[in-house]
């Protein structure tokens, strides 16, 4: 879709209505992104605002530097740098946050999950409050986003290795603050 997404942002300079495919084809994985990252309160707002921006700076979108896709998450990035406190204090609540109660629905595997992630959560939060904004970026951007280790270079601006470092990195301190555990099997873990 690289192509058809970059001839679309063209397009549009003359044809503002032929950005909406953009808008239909990546506003839902962009406002997932934003609502993992603050909460479903904001995601809405945000989401939009980052396909308004696109749409303001889509006459300066270089198809040579990347993919639309990356390019969207990147706008939608730099708008959560902005919320930046409101995250930081949602993490600080979620950390003093009671667990919250298991209901036991009859299916052993699923209330065994619950249990520890809510074991976990604590920790978790606190960990995750104390990544540096570009580690924190990198693992969300993989974890929430689903983004590749490019796209996320893409997004971000910086090298491919330098995603690979922070993620590994990131790992290794989430390790740690959950004492060697990952509740998350198949998640950022894998």
């Amino acid at each position: 879709m690289t192509d058809d997404d970059a001839a679309l942002i063209e397009r549009s300079w003359h044809h503002p209505e032929a950005f909406a495919v953009l808008y239909d084809r990546y506003f839902e994985e962009i406002h997932r992104y934003v609502s993992g990252r603050l909460g479903m309160q904001i995601a809405d707002d945000l989401a939009a605002e980052t396909f308004l921006v696109a749409f303001r700076k889509r006459q300066t979108f270089d198809s040579a530097r990347g993919a639309v896709r990356p390019w969207l998450y990147g706008i939608a990035t730099n708008l959560l740098a902005q919320h930046r406190r409101s995250e930081t204090r949602r993490l600080e609540a979620f950390q003093r946050a009671p667990a919250g109660e298991v209901a036991d629905d009859g299916h052993e595997d699923r209330v065994t999950a619950r249990v520890a992630a809510a074991n976990a959560q604590g920790r978790l939060a606190t960990a995750l409050g104390r990544l540096s904004a570009g580690d924190r970026d990198v693992l969300l951007l993989v974890a929430l986003a689903d983004l590749t280790y490019e796209e996320v270079a893409q997004t971000l601006d910086i090298p491919f290795g330098t995603v690979g470092s922070r993620l590994n990195r990131v790992r290794k301190k989430l390790r740690r603050a959950l004492g060697g555990v990952n509740p998350m099997i198949g998640g950022f873990d894998g």
